[in-house]
């Protein structure tokens, strides 16, 4: 992937992100306020998440900012990790956000309360719309990516759509319950708290097993040593070590070639490794290739 690209992609990726704070700063208002308006903890509650989705989109706005930024000097390798780490923070801060939203919500479970205003239904039905469709955008674009952190906000979105759907049902319970049933939408709130913490755990594996440089999908291995093997001159492959680093991939591999080869024709053979693994796979950003005797 040449520059250009990788810095024209990861600018996309970095409106969208801009684009989904600016969408969860109207929506954690409007909820707040209607929360308040309409004695619904659960509303409310859904709007402290958004409020916490801005800051989650603001840190993936900046990692991929960083993550498009040219290899220099002190990182040879690019700017990529920090791609990864803004997904790591995101992740966090949904189990963050997990676990202060269930303790507000079982102190609000053992006070007494009104039950909510009907139209606070209202509300949350355009709230869950609005993101599962910005849900399913940015985890598409995230996909073709390939930007672990775009797919984390992703889930941070549908993680939102899901605590308005909880608060939807408990609110619901409350007012077809009557008195009583006041407190269910505060349940639905504990409910959702569960949720959340799921898709913070699901969002930190991938994370952190790339910051660890753990080996990606065995396809991408399959795929580099198919390439390499099609190259006239290479006799076999040992060892094909890849790593990701941001949304590109860093290939370290082994070919083994005739050994009375002169060195200038393992190099060239080398460097038609390199391109031609390239060629197949544009998401490889480098090749180190490692020329052995068989």
């Amino acid at each position: 992937m040449s520059a250009t690209t990788l810095h024209a992609r990861l600018t996309a990726g970095s409106r969208l992100a801009l684009f989904g704070a600016v969408v969860n700063a109207v929506l954690a208002v409007g909820k707040i306020a209607f929360g308040v308006l309409g004695q619904s903890y659960a509303l409310i509650a859904d709007g402290v998440e958004s409020t916490l989705d801005i800051f989650s989109s603001l840190l993936v706005w900046v990692g991929l900012r960083f993550a498009s930024l040219p290899p220099d000097d002190s990182h040879p390798y690019g700017h990529g990790k920090a791609e990864t780490l803004a997904a790591i923070a995101v992740g966090g801060s949904l189990l963050a956000t997990s676990i202060l939203l269930a303790v507000q919500s079982v102190r609000e479970i053992l006070t007494p309360h009104h039950a909510p205003a009907p139209f606070t239904l209202a509300v949350l039905l355009i709230v869950i719309v609005i993101k599962e469709v910005l849900f399913r955008k940015v985890l598409k674009h995230g996909a073709e990516l390939g930007s672990t952190a775009l797919e984390s906000d992703a889930w941070h979105h549908r993680s939102d759509a899901i605590t308005s759907a909880a608060a939807f049902v408990g609110i619901t319970v409350a007012l077809l319950g009557g008195a009583g049933y006041e407190a269910a939408d505060d349940y639905a709130a504990l409910v959702a708290c569960l949720v959340i913490a799921f898709n913070g755990i699901r969002v930190l594996g991938p994370a952190i097993n790339e910051a660890m440089d753990t080996a990606p999908p065995a396809h991408i291995a399959h795929g580099v040593r198919e390439a390499a093997s099609s190259v006239e001159g290479v006799r076999g492959l040992d060892k094909c070590r890849v790593r990701k680093m941001g949304i590109e991939f860093y290939v370290d591999i082994h070919v083994l070639v005739p050994g009375d080869m002169s060195v200038r024709d393992g190099h060239t053979i080398a460097h038609a490794v390199k391109d031609t693994v390239r060629a197949a796979m544009p998401s490889v950003a480098d090749v180190l290739v490692h020329i052995e005797p068989i």
